[in-house]
């Protein structure tokens, strides 16, 4: 089940919504425990085992860590000292939860990549393939990374002493298992809604905030992120032959807009959600495309993720405290594993390495550079642009193949003709029209405009009647109905609605 769903919108939701509301306070995590696992058992049927086995794994792990596992119910669990000596337990506990969830998230989503990676060697070397996988190819469970990273994130800030270990498996399944972010995220930390976890209240503001939000992402999907998939899904089936420069720039940057609008969409969609529920979830975009840099480019694009890998892996390892050559070794190895943690494929693998890469050229030359680049600030983003379009390549491309053939293609170097494929059969007046309300809505305009009319009723206007900005607010509720009706419309008279990050 997935949000832009008439099945979600006009039954899960609202049935969700009512139950939720009339149930009591005390009971309200086992309504949200059950539907969440009701939603993810929707499509996945008997994979709801592999999240409740994470849950129960990283329960136990943490109280193991506290030193409180197997104790009375009633005593109190201590929360560890940040940056104190931990005892062999507690490295066991957390190495219990590491092994399991790795091993957990390596068998079910690079279990085929490592068996057709072998045959793939074994067949330039003259060896023998593995006969059984032809048997033998494993299913990947949805959302598995998103869920299996935010359950682990639990166990690493028990050991870290940034969270208390908790005893209430109720309240700990809700968390690993809340529907609004199940399948593709924000990555929610325990520690940020432990406290909403066990007392929550959901105001009338928030409720409106968290149906404006949830509208806000329900249009950057549908109506945007969806009209920008069918010509890049159309231009990446095109044969490599056949492709034109125009063909792949046009491609690429429609790939660029539909990953941007498709992936912050069901963010928008799961912040609203949870602001329904009590939660508050990190922001998780940050008008990525505006970034002067590849650095400032991971600071403002899936934030959760990246903050996650900062965390728990870069620093860990050193980060940027044991020398030059040790923190550029850190960034590579932080965005290898980004890679891997987006797909079992080796472009996957690509991606992350160019990016690592990039991180470490823009280090050394912000510690060797003494002059001031501010003056070439367009400059800075058209390279930020460029290089996040040629990383989306790699992203997109089913086969390293198809990649270097979009990028010879991006330079001039294309093979085909332009007869039987060109642009042109994929623009029409609907997708201009999207082209720029995305380019617009890839920048902070509506923040600006925001703090302009809020500054204006603040100040110059302070005094005065503000009527002016009661009709504002009014003309903004009927945008949102609007944007509401039309998508409903989009979802009824289309069947093309991928999420992109589903897959991970």
């Amino acid at each position: 089940m997935v949000f832009s769903s008439t099945v979600f919108l006009f039954a899960f939701l609202p049935a969700v919504l009512l139950v939720y509301f009339v149930t009591p306070g005390r009971l309200r995590n086992v309504c949200l425990l059950v539907t969440s696992l009701f939603f993810y058992a929707w499509g996945e049927t008997w994979f709801v085992l592999v999240m409740l086995a994470s849950i129960v794994i990283d329960y136990c792990s943490g109280l193991m860590i506290a030193g409180a596992l197997g104790r009375p119910w009633n005593e109190e669990v201590r929360q560890l000292t940040p940056g104190g000596e931990r005892t062999p337990q507690q490295r066991l506990g957390l190495l219990f939860s590491l092994v399991a969830n790795l091993g957990i998230l390596g068998f079910f989503k690079y279990f085929n990549f490592t068996v057709d990676s072998y045959n793939a060697t074994a067949q330039l070397l003259g060896l023998s393939a593995m006969q059984w996988e032809t048997t033998l190819r494993v299913a990947l469970p949805l959302g598995i990374s998103f869920f299996t990273f935010q359950s682990m994130s639990y166990t690493f800030d028990v050991y870290l002493g940034h969270v208390r270990a908790t005893r209430n498996l109720l309240n700990f399944a809700t968390f690993v298992s809340l529907f609004p972010q199940l399948v593709a995220g924000p990555i929610v930390r325990y520690r940020d809604i432990a406290e909403r976890l066990a007392r929550r209240r959901v105001t009338v503001d928030d409720f409106a905030y968290g149906v404006r939000r949830f509208i806000i992402g329900l249009s950057k999907k549908v109506i945007i992120a969806n009209a920008f998939a069918l010509p890049a899904d159309k231009i990446f089936a095109i044969p490599d032959a056949e492709l034109t420069p125009g063909l792949a720039w046009l491609g690429v940057i429609c790939y660029t807009l539909q990953i941007y609008f498709d992936f912050s969409g069901y963010s928008d969609m799961a912040i609203g959600l949870g602001r329904m529920f009590g939660f508050h979830f990190l922001e998780n975009f940050n008008y990525p495309y505006i970034s002067r840099s590849i650095t400032e480019f991971w600071r403002r694009w899936h934030i959760s993720l990246s903050s996650w890998f900062r965390d728990y892996v870069y620093i860990p390892a050193g980060g940027n405290r044991k020398g030059r050559l040790r923190t550029y070794l850190n960034l590579w190895l932080v965005f290898f594993l980004c890679g891997l943690w987006h797909g079992s494929s080796w472009n996957f693998v690509v991606w992350g390495l160019f990016h690592g890469g990039l991180l470490v050229v823009e280090r050394v030359v912000r510690q060797q550079s003494a002059v001031s680049l501010a003056f070439w600030r367009p400059f800075q983003h058209l390279y930020v642009l460029l290089t996040v379009m040629v990383g989306w390549v790699f992203f997109r491309a089913e086969t390293f193949t198809q990649a270097w053939a979009f990028l010879r293609a991006m330079v001039g170097l294309a093979d085909g003709a332009g007869l039987s494929h060109y642009p042109a059969l994929y623009l029409d007046s609907e997708l201009w029209l999207v082209f720029g309300v995305a380019v617009l809505g890839s920048c902070p305009l509506v923040p600006y405009l925001k703090s302009r009319i809020e500054r204006g009723a603040d100040g110059a206007l302070e005094g005065q009647p503000r009527r002016w900005l009661a009709t504002l607010e009014s003309a903004s509720a009927v945008a949102l109905i609007a944007l509401l009706v039309l998508s409903s419309m989009k979802l009824a008279s289309t069947t093309h609605n991928p999420f992109i990050y589903f897959r991970f």
